[in-house]
């Protein structure tokens, strides 16, 4: 099933986790599972004028709940497209342009594009990036992919990638082939952005542009273990953190601009302009609800929990001061003015959380409004429902045995699970 996986390299391990099977039967659990919480129509998000007060553009966290008679349940999967199979997809989306395709990134460095019909049987490469991607570790490769907001008229999409010789991140930009608007031009890179990267694996590498129109972009901390660097906690580097950067007049000489609202923009203390918000170990796929533009994030843990967060204007989410709601390396730590998780579980519900969506589809009343996570390792899937101050319903609603490496959202709202076994399954009732 491929070479590496997308997942966790958690390089202080004594054990090496290099195959998906063999890292269920490492982490397998020794307790019972601990979970806490804490109170505090194109593809993307959409607000409406009911979203509630906005921070630069972006709505603050309002709730999410659905109507009490309507509560969540249990869920089976199905495979969504049967005739269809992908080896290393880490990603699906779907730009704003008049057609109904939905578009899966593929680690080794290409961008498969299909119709969204189950009954389909063919696909079509869409961009092919191999020769300048480097997938040699588990969780390097072509991780991210968003469309611009302009795509129907521009035809501008961005892509995240690990490159070689030096080891870096890469985001750039390509456009549309002039010959046929199915495929990209592999030679109109604008390369936007390079993040040097000292370790092969915590790479983050979420692309997601919010309703504000601004591009927001996910680094972990650079890697090994425990963050031996002190990034999460370092302003002046660009890792560990969601930056957020203004792509819209790209062009060479100016390959993007910080929005003069962002956090540290007025700072004279070394802090990077571009950041939104710090402090995460590997934010392992985020995106904004649809319909209020709350960010919501997986963060991976270290050694033993992992943690949803609500990611809001300049907080610090803790690592590597704290992980999920605890000390990372002494029994007492200073928390102050760190960002609490809204909920985290311990290792007995798996070893890696895979990021989600708040479910805004119609085929599944009982998830309406509930963001839906998962964990890699376990293939168990959970569902919470958040009334802006914590949590008040939480389920799980799927144990499915997969490695789950990322979710999938099309333009009407329905989810999409990816797993390493090569297919894409949808939700269906019990």
């Amino acid at each position: 099933m491929g070479r590496g996986l997308i997942r966790e390299t958690r390089a202080d391990r004594p054990t090496q986790m290099l195959w998906a099977a063999l890292m269920i039967a490492v982490l397998a659990p020794s307790c019972a599972q601990q979970v806490t919480v804490t109170t505090s129509q194109p593809c993307g998000p959409q607000i409406s004028a009911e979203s509630g007060a906005t921070v630069s553009g972006v709505p603050s966290p309002t709730s999410i709940a659905a109507p009490a008679h309507v509560p969540l349940t249990e869920l089976r999967v199905e495979p969504a497209f049967p005739n269809l199979s992908f080896d290393r997809m880490v990603h699906l989306t779907c730009p704003d342009d008049g057609t109904s395709r939905l578009f899966l990134v593929l680690q080794p460095g290409r961008i498969m594009g299909f119709d969204n019909h189950s009954n389909v049987t063919s696909t079509e490469a869409f961009l092919d990036i191999r020769d300048r991607v480097n997938d040699s570790s588990e969780e390097e490769g072509l991780l991210g992919l968003a469309f611009d907001p302009q795509y129907r008229s521009n035809g501008h999409f961005y892509v995240y990638y690990s490159a070689a010789r030096p080891r870096r991140s890469v985001i750039s930009r390509f456009s549309v082939s002039g010959d046929s608007p199915s495929r990209a031009d592999p030679s109109s890179e604008l390369v936007i952005l390079e993040v040097p990267q000292p370790f092969s694996n915590h790479n983050g590498g979420q692309l997601l542009f919010g309703p504000d129109g601004y591009l927001y972009i996910g680094l972990g901390d650079g890697g090994s273990g425990g963050d031996p660097r002190g990034h999460g906690q370092d302003r002046s580097t660009l890792l560990g953190s969601i930056l957020r950067i203004d792509v819209s007049s790209a062009a060479a000489g100016a390959r993007y601009r910080v929005p003069p609202d962002n956090p540290f923009v007025a700072r004279n203390d070394g802090a990077r302009k571009e950041i939104w918000a710090y402090g995460l170990r590997n934010p392992w796929r985020f995106t904004f609800d649809r319909d209020t533009g709350d960010l919501w994030a997986g963060d991976v843990g270290q050694n033993t929990f992992e943690e949803v967060d609500l990611i809001r204007r300049g907080l610090n989410y803790g690592w590597n001061v704290m992980e999920g709601l605890h000390c990372f390396r002494a029994r007492q730590c200073d928390s102050e003015g760190l960002e609490r998780p809204v909920i985290e579980y311990s290792r007995s519900g798996g070893c890696s959380i895979t990021g989600g969506y708040v479910y805004r589809g119609s085929r599944l009343p009982s998830l309406h409004g509930a963001y839906v996570y998962g964990d890699f390792c376990s293939g168990k899937i959970w569902a919470l429902r958040y009334d802006g101050t914590g949590v008040t319903e939480r389920l799980q609603i799927a144990d499915t045995g997969f490695n789950i490496p990322a979710f999938g959202e099309d333009r009407s709202g329905e989810l999409y699970i990816l797993s390493f076994d090569g297919r894409i399954y949808r939700f269906v009732p019990r």
